[in-house]
């Protein structure tokens, strides 16, 4: 089936990151250009993480800041205050364990309930009012340029006027407690402030591509530059639970505050979207462009499949909805959910997304068919990466593995975890973790170890690329196989080492404050 898409659904991944397609660097020089890692992208790329941006330190692009050896001069925002933006998860959840135990009684609903709407309310007022309101001030551009909750359209549009402009005059919801427009507010620490408050995310990386400096790279200001935008072009079904088309009518989906009523972008619309970001990418300077492909976010544990398959080697549940209902609890006609049908659409426009994506890097390497003006553009299959890691979908269901799939070979430091990390929800026994491990609190968001994975695979590509990598000194080049030190990671990550004990398998204290606070969208819904 085609779908109107560039091939075959479902989609086989490019096993090539250059599409088969050689490339001759035009570059004289032989040093380096001065930013060596510059990123662009939504939360993934942020370090966004059970419902916050916080250890913006673990994103995956200051992992392979550190792996290059460059730590100390990789810039990226900062979030310390009362847990990060807009709310953590799990810093809620050991404060409810720490006051009322690993369970919520039914006699300790009322004052939980006031406890948590008190810490939303400070949270709220920590970041809207507070000292995180007050933005540090910055004099140079930011290397990682995510923005956590923006698509296609916000990195095109957005810069700190605009988001400034769209925060004006926050109100203390007291039956929303939730920071207004969390995402804009998050920006205003990475994108420039005035006078560079015009600034995308886009053309502050072009200020970076321009500034090369004696003894750089005269033509090229950013070394790696990594592109990895389009989940939240079709994230919001499995956080809402619903399809909602885009509609292109009065150009809607490419409205700011029009776009949000949509979960999931037609495929014309993201190749309208696509293409001008492709445009913007081709202005900025830098040697090598790496652009990852869209996760099938149908895989992300936020929405769990009810049940059995709908048929033998099928890849569907027959419903998807939230991880803490059980199949004997969940009720189509009462609970939220998407259908298996309507998850396979997502992932057919995810597929087609991602066969856009393809054909942008093989048209920049191959200069378009013209041989002139080629780019060294590298294409990363995310979604092969998330694919592979499927627990549910593949790992535990032969039959329905494609062709094409083999089974993600785990870094060895991961491997020797008990139990294993999988794509399954985060749960405990109480005393340590039993299920889960690739997916943080907010069922979306990696753990730091799976940001590990993430960075991985790109140092893997920069490599391919013929980019050095330093020990910490910054002088002392590594050897081939270039590895993440995941020990690092491991002993960084609270959710692998000590989850928080209310985690247990039934997930009830989760529920209950998704029911009552309606937490998932309060953390994970921006702008709406």
């Amino acid at each position: 089936m085609s779908n109107g898409t560039s091939g075959p659904i479902p989609r086989t991944p490019e096993q090539d990151p250059k599409l088969g397609i050689e490339f001759d660097p035009p570059w004289q020089s032989e040093s380096r250009p001065r930013h060596r890692l510059v990123t662009i992208g939504d939360s993934l790329t942020h370090g966004f993480q059970s419902g916050a941006v916080f250890n913006t330190d673990l994103s995956y692009p200051a992992i392979i800041a550190h792996e290059l050896g460059w730590a100390d001069q990789f810039r990226y925002p900062k979030y310390d205050g009362f847990g990060g933006l807009p709310f953590n998860i799990e810093m809620f959840l050991r404060d409810l364990e720490a006051r009322f135990g690993r369970d919520v009684n039914w006699w300790e609903t009322v004052p939980a309930l006031l406890h948590a709407r008190r810490s939303m309310d400070k949270a709220e007022d920590y970041w809207e009012r507070g000292p995180g309101s007050v933005l540090p001030s910055t004099t140079a551009i930011n290397h990682n340029l995510a923005v956590f909750g923006w698509d296609l359209r916000d990195a095109l549009d957005k810069t700190a006027a605009v988001c400034s402009k769209r925060l004006a005059n926050p109100t203390d919801n007291l039956l929303r407690q939730v920071v207004n427009h969390a995402d804009d507010l998050s920006a205003l620490r990475v994108l420039p402030s005035p006078p560079d408050g015009t600034l995308t995310q886009f053309t502050a990386a072009a200020r970076l591509g321009e500034d090369t400096g004696r003894g750089m790279d005269p033509d090229h200001g950013i070394e790696t530059l990594v592109v990895f935008l389009g989940a939240n072009n079709a994230l919001g079904s499995v956080l809402d639970l619903k399809l909602v088309w885009s509609d292109g009518r009065n150009h809607a989906f490419e409205d700011l505050d029009r776009k949000a009523q949509f979960t999931v972008w037609r495929l014309q619309h993201f190749k309208s979207e696509l293409e001008k970001v492709a445009a913007a990418v081709h202005t900025i300077k830098a040697r090598h462009v790496i652009w990852c492909t869209v996760p099938h976010v149908t895989i992300a544990p936020v929405a769990r499949g009810v049940s059995i398959k709908t048929e033998r080697g099928s890849s569907y549940f027959p419903y998807y909805t939230r991880p803490w209902i059980a199949d004997r609890d969940f009720d189509p006609t009462e609970d939220p959910h998407l259908t298996g049908e309507e998850a396979r659409q997502i992932d057919e426009a995810i597929d087609g997304y991602n066969y856009a994506i393809a054909d942008v890097v093989r048209q920049a390497r191959d200069g378009n068919g013209a041989g002139a003006d080629k780019k060294d553009w590298y294409l990363l299959e995310i979604v092969a990466l998330l694919d592979r890691l499927g627990s549910r979908r593949y790992i535990e269901d032969p039959l329905a593995r494609p062709s094409w799939w083999q089974p993600y070979p785990l870094p060895s430091a991961l491997r020797a975890l008990d139990p294993v990390p999988n794509t399954h929800f985060l749960t405990s026994d109480g005393e340590r973790r039993v299920n889960g491990g690739v997916f943080s609190l907010d069922g979306v968001h990696p753990t730091t170890v799976g940001y590990g994975l993430i960075a991985q695979e790109i140092v893997n590509v920069m490599r391919l690329a013929g980019i050095p990598f330093f020990r910490p000194d910054g002088v002392t080049p590594r050897q081939d196989p270039v590895l993440v030190d995941f020990e690092r990671l491991i002993r960084r990550d609270t959710l692998i080492n000590h989850p928080p004990g209310n985690l247990t398998s039934g997930l009830r204290v989760l529920a209950w404050a998704d029911e009552t606070l309606d937490l998932l969208r309060r953390t994970l819904r921006f702008g709406i």
